[in-house]
Formats: structure tokens, sequence, C-alpha cells
């Protein structure tokens, strides 16, 4: 039989949440979003047209999402993990069908994130029609830095986004070369969903992608945000 008060305690306990910089307080994690292929060199690595097409998005789930503390695991049942850094985006209010303006209301504050992907059951996955479920929203697969608040670093339209592995440049690219920005990316999901104060969006990746292993170095960084730097175990 549940106890009302231990049932509390274990779900507040459960919520997923981000540091923010400069505050006390966190950030609880909502639902959390993410944009495919929208920098072209990575379309391009992909294997699909860098064209501007419509943005597509899928989902991890929330518990997926934290802030490491110096290690990262590397995940069950998988033989070919790949890393992707992104600039993720943190909002404090929604709302369906927005304009420009009313998205760029939205956006609170701005952490670096990766969104690990199994490319071997990704792969799998497209190659039978099904799900990417299991390739991407496994547990540990969006670690995140702590945010940094709007207000404390302004609107970000550029800056360079890296990630190196083991000391080795992997991923060197701008946000100016998104080829949706913040605000159309958050315009267009919020035609799709009613977003929700909590929601964060993981906003694509440059090219350079590849696979990480057990014991390798990680480290991403975003020109006015921040860094993410751990180890896989």
């Amino acid at each position: 039989m549940c106890r009302g008060k231990r049932l509390k305690t274990e779900f507040d306990l459960a919520v997923a949440s981000l540091p923010i910089r400069g505050r006390e307080t966190r950030f609880p994690v909502g639902r959390v979003f993410c944009v495919g292929r929208n920098y072209a060199e990575h379309a391009k690595e992909m294997g699909a047209d860098p064209s501007r097409e419509a943005p597509f998005f899928f989902s991890k789930p929330a518990a997926a999402v934290w802030r490491p503390d110096g290690t990262v695991p590397y995940p069950p049942r998988t033989q070919d993990l790949h890393h992707e850094a992104e600039l993720v985006v943190a909002l404090h209010q929604g709302g369906a069908s927005l304009t420009l303006a009313a998205a760029r209301a939205c956006v609170f504050a701005y952490g670096v994130g990766i969104d690990f992907t199994r490319r071997d059951l990704q792969a799998e996955a497209k190659k039978q029609g099904r799900p990417w479920d299991t390739a991407k929203g496994f547990d540990a697969s969006g670690p995140v830095s702590e945010l940094v608040a709007l207000e404390d670093c302004g609107w970000l339209e550029k800056g360079a986004i890296t990630l190196t592995l083991n000391g080795q440049a992997r991923q060197q690219g701008d946000l100016s070369d998104m080829i949706w920005k913040v605000d159309e990316i958050i315009a267009e999901l919020s035609t799709y969903y009613t977003l929700q104060p909590g929601d964060i969006i993981f906003t694509g990746t440059p090219a350079g992608v590849g696979a990480v292993d057990r014991g390798d170095a990680v480290e991403a960084t975003i020109e006015g945000v921040g860094q993410l730097a751990f180890r896989m175990i």
C-alpha cells in the first residue's frame, strides 16, 4: 500500500532540474524537444539535403536531461555512440502558434548540451521504419551545463560552438550557421504543441559528429554560454 507522504517525497526527488548560474533556484525540466539537421554541413554529413526545409522535431524524456558531475555513463545496447554538441534553450513561458516576437519572449536561459545518439540503433530503426526512441531517449542521453539566464548573456545569434574529444577538435561551427534560428524554432514548434514553462529545446548540431567510447574526455563549449566537460565511464 502506497503512503502519500513517501510517494510525494519520491516524486519530488525524481523531478529533473538544471542549475542556473548565479542563482540558488534551479530550472525544473518539463518536456524536451530536439531539432534535427539544423546545420547545413551536418545535414550533408548525414546524407540529407541542406536546403531550408521545414524543421522536424523529436523528443527525449525529461529524465534524460541532467548536469553531470564529471562523468557520464556509457549506455548499454550500443557499439556506436555518437556525440552531438548543441545550444539548449530553456523556456519560462509558452503558448501556441506564436509570432517571432512572442517566441523570443519565451526564452529564459541557454545551456550547452550534448544529444547522445545510439547510432547503430537509429540506423536499424530507420531501415525498418520504426521510431527512434531507443536511439535518442535513453538514460543520461542529454547532459546539459548550468544554464545562463538571457538577462545575463543577451540574445544569441552568433558564437562559436565546438566539441573536443580527448583534446582533439571534433565539431566546430557557429550559432549563425543554424538554418532555423532560435525564435523561428520556437514559433514553428508552437504550431505543433502548446509550449509550457519548463520546456527545453536542443537546437541542432554542427558537422563533425562521431563516435565516443568509454574513457574518452568530452568537452563542449559555446561562446557566450559556457562549457560542458566530462569523461565517459
